[in-house]
């Protein structure tokens, strides 16, 4: 499906599209998963992908009938994300995503950020990688009332962009992020992370898997 006649704003999603930090997400889950001796399988897990880390342990409570409370356990994941963060080196931002950011800019569009992840691992992500100057806003699903896939996160990206619905795009590598996109009546693309394989983005409307395709088409 082509992409719309006029395109003034480009939402981003973060883990997976714009940095490669889908991996020490998964490891953080499970570290907090087997410390409080739960054994999540790959399918539930799949089911977390892309929600705020209190929504997917709000699930996980109510699953296996925990009497733990969810914000423990984010707290818990979240110092456990810190380590990895803070100690891995080779973190880095997802091939080609930092031209297609510059690219955008140049072109006077509009960025708004909207991801899942708490403001502090946002503000984190920013800071290492410099980002901050080229996007106009950064909303953090943990700080809304809904979670993907609901569409208040993108409905929300869209006001704060100042930009008609018909006039955005959101590039998204979940498919719990493609349907909060489609939901909320906005152009999505589904970027195929290789580090997020079980992720189908079938509802996407375009999918890619290099971003030098996509400033081919902006």
């Amino acid at each position: 499906m082509k992409l719309p006649k006029e395109i003034k704003c480009v939402i981003f999603d973060m883990d997976g599209v714009i940095i490669d930090s889908e991996e020490i997400h998964k490891k953080a889950y499970y570290e907090t998963f087997n410390s409080i001796g739960v054994n999540v399988s790959d399918e539930l897990y799949k089911t977390l992908t892309g929600s705020s880390t209190i929504n997917a342990f709000q699930k996980l409570v109510a699953h296996f009938k925990l009497d733990i409370d969810p914000e423990e356990l984010v707290l818990n994941k979240r110092k456990r994300y810190v380590n990895f963060f803070e100690n891995d080196p080779t973190l880095h931002l997802v091939k080609g995503v930092e031209n297609l950011i510059k690219y955008c800019f140049n072109k006077d569009l509009i960025l708004v950020l909207a991801s899942s992840s708490a403001m502090v691992n946002i503000d984190r992500v920013f800071n290492r990688f410099n980002l901050n100057q080229y996007f106009t806003a950064k909303i953090s699903g943990a700080d809304l009332s809904e979670s993907k896939p609901h569409p208040e996160i993108f409905e929300k990206a869209a006001i704060l962009g100042n930009t008609p619905k018909e006039n955005c795009i959101v590039i998204e590598d979940s498919d719990n992020g493609v349907k909060a996109a489609n939901d909320a009546g906005i152009y999505v693309i589904g970027y195929k992370n290789p580090m997020a394989e079980d992720q189908t983005l079938e509802n996407a409307d375009f999918i890619i898997n290099n971003f030098k395709r996509l400033i081919k088409l902006i």
